[in-house]
């Protein structure tokens, strides 16, 4: 429905910004005037006056914008008498992550600030392990793609004029592997990518990190990680100072890293796991009571419960309650899927999500953050998980979910904006998760590492899902998600049995096949494999900052050279010139570097593994 404003200055700046987004309610039959008023202490309240007039009553902006897009997507005035909505969060996010080489430019930071907004989000945090401007460490995030101070402070601003919240998420424990090159650093690398406790540097590096924040961040909340540090202590630390108790071991440093916050004056939030992993010999996710008398929670940090795999409410409901037998300051986050490849999990994380944020609220947890990782060199776009974040917010709002609004936010039909699950097979149903569409696209012609994934169907599969998406890749807003997305797919048509193919003429010693592969069938897939690089760089350089897509670029070359050296070596055993092609004299084994058998329930998302048996790193 077309909007007009009167009055309100906050609530120009929002229409005049998110232009794109209401503009697409122009097409609606009716025609309104809104006039807002924040006057709430929660939620919103739409109240009509006449035939074509709505006034909002709202809590917080996002409140507002929320409201805004209910308006918009609205066939008319009648339609919202009387609705009203309020978030069952009083703190309600999501996490981008920036540093698995994807730094989402300031531009797409924007982006996604402004489109979490109309959801109704109240803060959007940036994960950066390394990636974000430390004075006095030149190399922290160098050539990585890190936001400068200024950069930081421009998002903070945008972020305002929607009361979307800019927070960071850093480490100050693990996970902080791109340091660990540089000379600076090693000295007080424990092992693998942990800090190294007790060691001064360690605590200079992060008081440089925190007084870094406190500069460019309006908030004093910050996420300072800490998690999955399971080899804490015995490295460096355990050469220099002996067997310790772990525990004590993270205690001590907790407290170091919370008085450093207390310096800036920043209140912490932390993941739980290591409390938990410490205490139940590794696990985190545990289904029975455990013995937590030894855990001890500062009183001044929140910990969050994080759970992205659960597909039963009494696990998070479980996990819930023992959080709060240690601290009353909890919060927890969910999923969106978008870190198993180049294409989503939206369905597996909207069903999850439901259950988590029903446990949520059955347990009085009243944070919730939505993560959106990277893992494997961030190939997924940041929009893609759109369904996700608008279903997740619509249920902590309590609302009835409202396609249209949908299609006003994004230009695309929730119906079609979920085809991107179809990208790998069997994806959505019941829980099912696979990434085919990854494994299946470096998996060596030659070798075939995955082949006894491959069904007989998989090369129509991946035909459908092209043709499918490749109907949406116009779209003005989001088509080149869909686009990049249908690229794929036509490569893997042709690509998904080609060393099956390829053994089984070897085997038959049907030269006249593996000719036919080599000047015809690789060809084509060398073409239709140029076009999703160049469909998947538009992806990247409309999200990203350009650092990283090198990683992607050395990963899609290697790619194109092992099918040029593919059709050169068939080539050449099919006219005789070679006798034979040690690769493929090797009898195939089944997938096996994991227990799981079931290609559509298999997760490979180690690129280094999955393109040769042999080491990519030294």
């Amino acid at each position: 429905m077309k909007i007009r404003t009167i009055g309100d200055e906050k609530l120009g700046k929002i229409l005049s910004e998110a232009s794109d987004i209401i503009g697409r309610a122009e097409k609606g039959k009716g025609e309104c005037t809104v006039e807002s008023a924040g006057n709430l202490s929660e939620g919103y309240r739409l109240e009509t006056e006449g035939e074509n007039s709505v006034k909002i009553n709202y809590a917080t902006l996002p409140d507002l914008c929320r409201a805004l897009l209910r308006v918009a997507g609205a066939a008319d005035v009648s339609e919202l008498k009387g609705v009203s909505a309020k978030n069952c969060f009083t703190d309600f996010g999501i996490m981008a992550d920036c540093s698995r080489n994807g730094v989402l430019s300031v531009a797409g930071a924007k982006k996604l600030i402004k489109y979490c907004a109309f959801m109704g989000y109240t803060f959007v945090g940036l994960y950066t392990e390394d990636t974000f401007e430390v004075e006095n460490e030149p190399y922290f995030g160098y050539m990585r793609g890190r936001y400068t101070g200024a950069e930081i402070k421009e998002l903070v601003s945008y972020g305002e004029i929607f009361g979307v919240e800019l927070r960071p998420f850093v480490q100050t424990l693990a996970h902080l592997n791109q340091i660990v090159r540089y000379k600076d650093y090693s000295p007080i690398i424990d092992t693998n990518d942990i800090l190294l406790i007790d060691d001064e540097r360690t605590y200079q590096l992060i008081d440089n990190i925190m007084a870094s924040l406190a500069k460019n961040f309006k908030t004093r909340k910050v996420n300072i990680g800490m998690d999955e540090a399971g080899m804490v202590g015995l490295g460096k630390y355990r050469n220099l100072h002996g067997e310790c108790d772990r525990h004590k071991l993270m205690e001590k440093h907790l407290k170091r890293v919370l008085e450093i916050c207390d310096k800036y004056g920043f209140e912490a939030e932390m993941w739980s796991d290591m409390f938990f992993r410490l205490a139940s010999g590794g696990v985190y996710r545990v289904d029975d009571d455990i013995d937590l008398s030894n855990v001890e929670i500062p009183k001044n940090v929140t910990i969050c419960y994080w759970d992205y795999y659960a597909t039963e409410k009494v696990r998070y409901s479980n996990m819930l309650k023992l959080h709060k037998r240690l601290t009353d300051r909890v919060s927890f986050a969910g999923g969106a899927w978008k870190w198993s490849g180049f294409a989503p999990f939206n369905k597996f994380s909207i069903d999850a999500g439901k259950l988590a944020i029903d446990s949520c609220k059955e347990n009085g947890v009243t944070q919730c953050t939505e993560t959106c990782w990277g893992d494997d060199g961030a190939e997924c776009s940041a929009f893609a998980v759109l369904p996700v974040l608008y279903s997740d917010a619509a249920y902590a709002y309590g609302e009835d979910f409202r396609e249209e609004d949908f299609r006003v936010l994004t230009g695309v039909s929730f119906e079609e904006y979920m085809l991107t699950d179809k990208v790998n097979p069997h994806v959505g149903e019941d829980f099912t998760r696979n990434n085919m569409s990854k494994f299946l696209l470096y998996n060596d012609p030659l070798m075939g590492t995955f082949d006894s994934f491959v069904t007989e169907d998989l090369g129509k599969h991946f035909k459908e899902a092209g043709d499918r998406l490749s109907k949406i890749a116009k779209s003005p807003e989001f088509g080149y998600i869909f686009d990049s997305l249908s690229q794929l797919c036509f490569v893997l048509e042709l690509k998904a049995d080609l060393s099956i193919r390829i053994k089984k003429a070897y085997d038959a010693n049907d030269k006249a096949k593996l000719s036919d592969i080599a000047k015809k069938e690789i060809p084509e897939i060398l073409k239709r494999l140029c076009r999703f690089y160049e469909a998947f760089k538009l992806q990247w350089m409309k999200e990203n900052k350009a650092f990283g897509f090198e990683i992607q670029a050395l990963r899609l070359g290697g790619v194109e050279r092992r099918l040029k050296d593919a059709a050169e070596v068939l080539s050449e055993y099919a006219e005789g010139r070679i006798e034979r092609i040690d690769e493929l004299e090797e009898a195939r084994l089944p997938f096996g570097y994991a227990s799981v058998a079931d290609p559509f329930n298999t997760i490979f998302n180690r690129w280094g593994r999955a393109v040769s048996p042999s080491r990519i790193d030294f």
